[in-house]
């Protein structure tokens, strides 16, 4: 045995056993907090000039799944109704979801919201306004107006596809101010998120059965029905798999990584579909006269108007509130129990495959040393770290009984992987169950659950099986693709260069883009990179239906 496989070996072993505990942290987290409602809020019960003031800003584009229901779950929030404010913001009144806006405001006349239009930001538009005033990151453009004119300090931004519960506002604001129940303050936070999980709402076999008993009403022969099933199947699956697959996804690797991360709260792991901070902490930490460490934009731009000329304005949000000191405040906070569901029809195989390629390329240069060993957190590739240790080790040969065989070796991964999805169908069927999820006469079925009368039904295992391992069998060549062979991603429509600051370069339209923040967002000094940010070119063209996410 030759030193180099020896050292090979007790490096794998090191990484197995990190992954296997930050599994075995997340997994308890989620069976600890998500097996039962979280208790209520006391923040809606203080007296009313202790309530704070949320406003709640919906960036809105294209005609999501549900996207009404979804909408309505923030007008349905049980929280003092004068104080809450909820701007729903959209880049156009041709946009297809500007009916859905209208409507909701026609049946929530008593709640205090409003439909901001991008195309009517004097900021960007009008006499003294001007299109690049603002960089091209759509979602800050779309929530810039609505941003610039919220009440009160507290916002909470939710993305257009996300139902949250009824009693949701009201713990965010527990967890970000220090309510306890009894009077009682805990520690302040900076941000609050919470665990996003994604529901497919179509049904797997819908399409085959409808062609099906089309046929059969139809006189067709065995023999052609037969082939038209199998067909309607095969397309079904490349037209609609692609949903099951997200929603393998976020229910398992990402579930369990989400919640350990922020259980040990050693680093930034938000996702940007409901999150709630204070604006004068955005504005103080964004502004180089009051916070040293950030670098100064030469249009002057703050608060969340200063991440318009880069991509994942959520990371480098949570990012900058949690590496910069505030007295009297912890970092972030999950709040623990509720879900962000995410409902999702009709994505296709390509669609999902695209998907996770752009959020790839997006975030590598945010967190580059995570995205490059990210496929070692997979269950193929970590289970052959670990059954190479185990087979080339001698001692940990011995001390497991395994011996040193290639045959072993293959026999340890597939005892390895199959584990793993024993684990993963369990906790897929914790989070999908809806245990911690309260439900009424609003909740639409794809909140309610498995576990509930009107919820979608229990993933058949056969099926679980198929999207569990079309996810495991994708992951290594989406992160080969997105990682190592590209750096362009299709955003809003528009192609973009994402560069190592995390700018972006627009690709497909010619503009005049002004410069981003001199040098990028924080300057090197008490543990905070330095970055560099090259001037930003092009415009904001045409945008498609594509999500905000």
């Amino acid at each position: 045995m030759s030193i180099i496989s020896l050292g090979f070996a007790y490096v794998f072993l090191g990484w197995s056993f990190f992954v296997l505990a930050v599994q075995v942290i997340g997994i308890t987290n989620l069976y600890r907090y998500y097996a039962r409602p979280a208790p209520t809020p006391a923040s809606p019960a203080l007296r009313d000039d202790e309530v704070p003031h949320i406003t709640i800003l919906r960036p809105v584009k294209g005609l999501e799944t549900d996207l009404y229901e979804c909408l309505a779950s923030t007008l349905r929030q049980i929280y003092p109704r004068n104080k809450i404010t909820i701007y729903m913001c959209v880049d156009s009144t041709n946009d297809p979801a500007y009916p859905t806006l209208r409507k909701l405001l026609a049946d929530f006349p008593k709640a205090d919201a409003r439909v901001f239009v991008e195309t009517e930001d004097p900021l960007l538009h009008g006499p003294d306004g001007h299109v690049n005033n603002l960089g091209p990151n759509p979602k800050v453009r779309n929530l810039s107006h609505a941003y610039r004119e919220a009440k009160g300090d507290i916002v909470w931004v939710v993305d257009a596809n996300i139902w949250v519960g009824p009693k949701v506002g009201g713990r965010m604001v527990d967890k970000l101010c220090g309510f306890v129940a009894g009077g009682g303050r805990a520690a302040a936070y900076k941000f609050v998120h919470q665990l996003p999980v994604v529901v497919d709402t179509v049904p797997p076999r819908q399409s085959a059965r409808q062609d099906e008993a089309q046929g059969l009403l139809s006189g067709e022969s065995e023999d052609a029905l037969v082939f038209a099933q199998k067909e309607s199947i095969l397309s079904h699956v490349k037209k609609h798999g692609g949903g099951r697959l997200e929603e393998m996804f976020m229910a398992t690797t990402h579930a369990k990584f989400y919640g350990a991360i922020n259980a040990v709260g050693i680093a930034p792991c938000i996702v940007g579909k409901s999150n709630m901070w204070r604006k004068s902490h955005l504005l103080k930490l964004t502004d180089p006269n009051r916070n040293p460490h950030v670098n100064r934009c030469p249009d002057g731009l703050s608060g969340l108007d200063y991440f318009s000329r880069y991509i994942c304005e959520d990371h480098m949000i949570g990012d900058l509130l949690f590496k910069s000191p505030i007295a009297g405040f912890k970092n972030h906070g999950l709040v623990q129990g509720d879900i962000a569901v995410q409902p999702v029809s009709s994505m296709s195989v390509k669609a999902y495959i695209a998907r996770r390629v752009r959020w790839l390329r997006a975030r590598k240069w945010t967190v580059l040393a995570a995205t490059l060993v990210e496929p070692g957190v997979e269950s193929l590739l970590c289970n052959f770290y670990f059954s190479f240790a185990a087979t080339t080790i001698p001692w940990l040969s011995q001390a497991l009984g395994i011996p040193q065989t290639w045959r072993a070796m293959g026999l340890t991964w597939l005892v390895g992987v199959t584990t793993w999805m024993v684990l993963d169908w369990f906790v897929f069927g914790k989070l999908h169950r809806g245990d911690s999820t309260e439900v009424d006469l609003d909740t639409p079925h794809f909140a309610r659950g498995t576990g509930r009368v009107g919820g979608l039904q229990k993933r058949p295992l056969c099926e679980w099986l198929a999207a569990w391992l079309g996810r495991e069998l994708l992951a290594l060549p989406i992160w080969t693709w997105a990682v190592l062979l590209g750096t362009t991603v299709n955003w809003r429509g528009n192609r973009f260069k994402v560069r190592p600051d995390m700018s972006v370069v627009e690709l497909d339209h010619a503009g005049a883009g002004k410069a981003p923040c001199d040098r990028g967002i924080m300057q090197q000094g008490r543990g905070v990179q330095r970055t560099t940010t090259p001037e930003v070119e092009g415009g904001l063209g045409a945008r498609s239906k594509d999500r905000f996410d």
